[in-house]
């Protein structure tokens, strides 16, 4: 066993060691490292392309975005990041369903007064985009300071129009895990919403942790690995809920989980398949 921790400590050094140490490294190997500019670009290009994916409860989805008129992507992007579209998602912050509103705050706030509404899945969906919206209008269409806001609150992040606003370190990553999630949703799709075009139907996954990140450009580093090492592998970028953020390998089955650990280890990874969540 000491010999298979070496091993991973090891390779894991090598991948971190020939990252850039550089912020202008970082953009060159991951574009997009400036989350408040990627997010502009997706605002004057993006928000009318549809999901590559039929995701689950879309039908609440589209309603919700067009009630509060903002972007379909954006709200599934939250949705695929906070809970994977799991109606009965619970953190430990106390944060609950598909949206994770936190209760009773947030909640209250949002005209709930009984926390198993929360897991209403439309209910649910609609408060969160209602959310989206009074972030975006307080922020004067700021969709990265929206992100931001809607993870650490807004008074911890503040009204501003600079045009590269400051931000706590942690709350940048967060609109980078969101902005992962959004490139996620859109799959390089550039389908107009009203394409007939079938779609895939998304199957949500159970996810076995590797690693821990918190770093946008680190996880997206680590998985660009995998992508290169072993294509087959199913791999992605989820919160638990304690709120830790792991590069995770998703699998939908038993089957599939033994071969995809087995490729894992050939690659000097051996992660704890106990530790596995939804």
């Amino acid at each position: 066993m000491k010999t298979k921790v070496f091993m991973h400590i090891a390779l894991w050094l090598c991948i971190v060691t020939s990252m850039p140490q550089t912020a202008e490294g970082f953009k060159k190997e991951i574009p997009d490292m400036d989350y408040n500019r990627a997010w502009k670009n997706y605002a004057s290009s993006k928000t009318d392309a549809l999901p590559a994916k039929e995701y689950p409860f879309e039908a609440c989805f589209k309603k919700a975005a067009k009630t509060y008129d903002i972007p379909l992507s954006l709200v599934m992007a939250f949705a695929r990041g906070e809970s994977d579209f799991n109606p009965k998602a619970k953190s430990a912050a106390n944060c609950h369903g598909i949206m994770q509103i936190k209760w009773p705050g947030t909640a209250k706030d949002l005209g709930f007064t009984q926390l198993n509404d929360l897991y209403n899945p439309c209910k649910n969906i609609m408060a969160g985009a209602r959310y989206i919206r009074m972030m975006i209008d307080r922020y004067d269409g700021n969709i990265h300071l929206a992100v931001a806001a809607y993870n650490y609150g807004p008074g911890r992040i503040k009204k501003t129009s600079e045009p590269n606003p400051a931000i706590p370190e942690g709350a940048n990553w967060y609109s980078g895990y969101i902005y992962h999630h959004l490139q996620a949703i859109l799959g390089g799709s550039s389908l107009p919403r009203h394409s007939g075009k079938k779609r895939e139907k998304y199957k949500p996954g159970n996810k076995v942790p590797i690693n821990m990140f918190h770093n946008p450009a680190r996880a997206e580093k680590f998985m660009a690995y995998f992508r290169k090492k072993s294509p087959g592998l199913e791999i992605d970028w989820f919160r638990t809920s304690f709120g830790e953020t792991h590069v995770v390998l998703v699998f939908r089955s038993e089957k599939q989980l033994k071969n995809d650990v087995s490729l894992l280890n050939r690659l000097g990874f051996y992660p704890d398949i106990k530790r596995r969540f939804r």
